[in-house]
């Protein structure tokens, strides 16, 4: 019912742009990105879905883990680093470890703390998409429009990330049937300071690029983040980073599935689901 309940949402949310189209009318670059965030803040809202992926790390470690989500909170267990299974005891150490997370209410709810300032940031975000950027069409295919953006002039930051985002330029491809947000990538087109440099430096030239896939019907998820950044910005860690994380072989869990039920799933020998799983392949019109 959720996903039917979104997708009805949407539907009613698009009836502008299939108006324009049907009357011939140019769709306008503001308009595409406006409903693409509706969109995007509706189905935050419905979705309640789970997950079994993997996920791999490239940084000083090059890790592999396998998070499996429950509705009490995300359980992580590293199975691989450097490109090897970890050894036994490195294995009964990671067991450990998990097996105190499952059990210890304040890391779960530091979890759920953080998941929600993550939350509220990306819909912060996303809220200021259509005023913080100037967007172009670039193309369009059948699938697809394919975008570009440059800083508003006009746009006032009201937040640190705000003034990293509004230094950026970069392209964003909407899905044209559900007006969800396929990819969108970015680069620095300007050194960003922090209080006149004193509490920190993002120097021009960093990027990133996100990229969603959908994995059911109505059910889209992040498979890909890159976010390579050069600087250091104090009191603001997750700014300032290096990043390359994969996601992949998604399988749905059970919304009743509980944290040692989740902890037993992540071990790698352990049978994914009773569902198949969802490679997050690349799609036809990937561009």
């Amino acid at each position: 019912m959720r996903v039917i309940a979104y997708l009805s949402l949407v539907s009613l949310l698009a009836t502008p742009l299939l108006q324009a189209r049907s009357r011939q009318e140019p769709v306008q670059p503001q308009q595409i990105v406006a409903q693409a965030v509706a969109a995007e803040l509706a189905a935050a809202q419905n979705d309640r879905s789970l997950w079994r992926y993997r996920d791999e790390r490239k940084d000083q470690h090059d890790s592999i883990s396998i998070v499996v989500q429950t509705g009490l909170g995300a359980v992580t267990r590293l199975v691989a680093r450097a490109g090897h299974p970890l050894s036994p005891s490195e294995a009964e150490t990671e067991n450990n470890r998990v097996n105190n997370f499952i059990h210890d209410p304040s890391q779960l709810a530091r979890q759920r703390k953080d998941g929600a300032q993550d939350d509220r940031n990306a819909r912060e975000l996303l809220n200021m998409l259509p005023t913080a950027f100037l967007w172009r069409i670039e193309s369009e295919d059948a699938q697809t429009w394919h975008l570009h953006f440059e800083p508003n002039p006009n746009f006032s930051p009201p937040s640190l990330q705000a003034r990293v985002l509004s230094a950026m330029n970069g392209e964003m491809v909407v899905d044209k049937t559900q007006h969800r947000i396929e990819t969108i990538s970015g680069r620095l087109i300007r050194d960003v300071t922090f209080g006149f440099g004193l509490f920190g430096r993002l120097r021009a030239g960093g990027t990133f690029r996100v990229e969603r896939r959908q994995l059911a019907p109505g059910l889209w998820q992040i498979t890909e983040t890159h976010v390579h950044i050069d600087g250091k910005a104090l009191f603001f860690k997750n700014i300032s980073q290096e990043q390359d994380e994969v996601q992949i072989d998604f399988t749905p869990v059970s919304d009743d599935t509980t944290l040692e039920q989740a902890a037993q799933m992540t071990r790698p020998e352990a049978a994914p689901s009773r569902t198949p799983a969802v490679t997050a392949a690349p799609q036809s019109h990937r561009h």
